[in-house]
């Protein structure tokens, strides 16, 4: 989920094998196994480790990451196989290379063994090949990685198993110079899916890196459109007058497909529309899914209102309930979103505040769950922005975000009815991808900005008082003006 880790050093090099011996020989890999699976926006790639110690009292194992592996990596995790528990990820600060220092559940004794799992999420890692196609044309995408996965450690025997959705794979590269690490063969495929080894010895020296590390690729077809959200503005009010949540987002879309070649043709869309067989890089519409409960949606662009949408309510979830439900919204734009072309569009709705925020009498706290966006499966979000609006006279604010954030601002937001304005709290993002663990589900607390702050009785009462003063002042002005002779005679 997540955005690139912008909060840990970033590591900027030219070579990684020179900072391998600062790993040391604590650890040999007895396998690795990485199985890439891939998407259009999004790639994801799932790496197993089956480390043996081979010095006592080991608790720090080290992952290396290529620089570019590093650059389109934007979210990483580490598990212990069949576990669900995170482990402790940490970058070296004083090292030169992307090392990756994996703190792990116990100390390893000499020839102790264990099963880590790194999960990543790569964006902006494939590109369309051709990079034009006409509109009853297959859309073709190139993906491009390193041959072996690197590691400070020797490894014994490693392969990389690269999975396409459709079995329709144009081509694959054969690796060269690699016989000396091969014994069966050094790429086989299968179906839709290219396994590259296994490879045996794999040294981290310095020599082999430059001799044979080498890059590979896979051209396929992808049968979904390759969409990126540009720029999203998540708007989220909270109002204890009106017991509302209220969200909007603004979204810029982009089809990051192969462009067309030559012209639009409407009546070839309305025609692969009525055979069922419309060319996979059109965008003709999508689904979000919005919490239970919801209210008053709506749908407009540049253009105005949008009718051709659908939307299916929810009923609310009670707070703590174990049950899986949410309101779906079929959007279809205004027009067919083609490669290269780009929609802006607005969308906005209104749930029950109870169902979000928590009440700690005791202290007189209220927290509020807000979730940072409403992702179009498949898809990454390059720049986001979230801005929550809390009740005016709002105090000791403070706030989590379930990801590392680029930057977080408090500011003031006047709105109507206002006398000071109303304290929001404004979080950046780069490269969100919320579909890195299957389905996005609206209870997952870890998706959530969680708020918490304190509302006085008298911020309470300030709008009621605000109110009331200004309609007396109204009606005291209408008064007194009824009884002020502007005549300039009297009768």
């Amino acid at each position: 989920m997540a955005r690139r880790w912008w909060t840990l050093p970033l590591f900027l090099v030219s070579a990684l094998a020179p900072s391998f011996s600062l790993a040391g020989p604590a650890f040999e890999n007895t396998a690795i196994v990485r199985t890439i699976e891939l998407g259009g926006s999004l790639v994801h790639v799932s790496t197993t480790y089956a480390v043996r110690a081979l010095e006592p009292g080991q608790t720090t194992y080290q992952i290396a990451l290529s620089k570019v592996e590093r650059a389109k990596t934007s979210w990483l995790e580490a598990k212990v196989k069949g576990q669900t528990t995170p482990l402790k990820l940490s970058e070296d600060e004083s090292s030169a290379e992307y090392l990756l220092s994996i703190s792990l559940p116990k100390a390893l004794a000499v020839n102790g063994t264990l099963n880590l799992v790194l999960e990543t999420m790569q964006t902006h890692a494939t590109h369309p090949f051709p990079k034009q196609a006409a509109q009853n044309e297959p859309q073709l995408l190139k993906y491009e990685t390193d041959l072996f996965t690197i590691s400070p450690y020797t490894t014994l025997v490693q392969r990389t198993k690269i999975k396409s959705i459709a079995p329709n794979v144009i081509s694959y590269t054969t690796p060269h110079d690699v016989d000396s690490f091969v014994r069966d063969g050094s790429v086989t495929r299968s179906g839709g899916t290219i396994t590259y080894g296994p490879y045996h010895d794999i040294q981290t020296d310095t020599d082999f890196v430059a001799r044979h590390q080498q890059s590979v690729s896979v051209h396929y077809s992808f049968d979904y459109p390759v969409i990126e959200v540009e720029t999203l503005r998540r708007t989220a009010e909270i109002s204890h007058w009106g017991s509302n949540l209220n969200i909007e987002d603004k979204a810029h879309l982009h089809n990051a497909g192969p462009t067309l070649k030559g012209h639009f043709s409407r009546l070839e869309y309305q025609s692969q529309n009525f055979q069922r067989k419309q060319a996979p890089h059109i965008l003709s519409d999508f689904t979000l899914h919005l919490p239970p409960g919801v209210t008053n949606a709506y749908f407009y662009d540049q253009n105005g209102n949008v009718s051709t949408s659908h939307l299916r309510t929810a009923p609310s979830v009670a707070k703590g309930s174990k049950a899986v439900q949410y309101s779906v919204l079929q959007l279809r734009p205004r027009y067919p979103v083609l490669g290269g072309w780009n929609y802006s569009y607005t969308i906005g709705f209104d749930t029950p505040l109870q169902d979000s925020v928590s009440y700690d009498a005791k202290d007189g706290v209220y927290t509020v769950g807000v979730p940072v966006m409403t992702p179009i499966p498949g898809t990454v979000v390059n720049d986001a922005e979230v801005k929550i609006i809390l009740p005016e006279g709002a105090t000791n604010v403070k706030f989590v975000s379930p990801f590392p954030e680029i930057s977080n601002s408090m500011s003031t937001h006047i709105s109507y009815l206002d006398t000071v304005g109303r304290p929001a709290v404004t979080f950046t993002y780069k490269e969100l991808d919320l579909q890195a663990h299957g389905h996005y589900l609206w209870h997952r607390i870890n998706d959530f900005v969680q708020v918490s702050y304190q509302v006085p009785l008298s911020a309470h009462l300030k709008k009621a008082l605000s109110v009331s003063a200004a309609f007396f002042s109204l009606f005291a002005f209408a008064f007194m003006a009824r009884r002020v002779n502007l005549n300039l005679h009297k009768k």
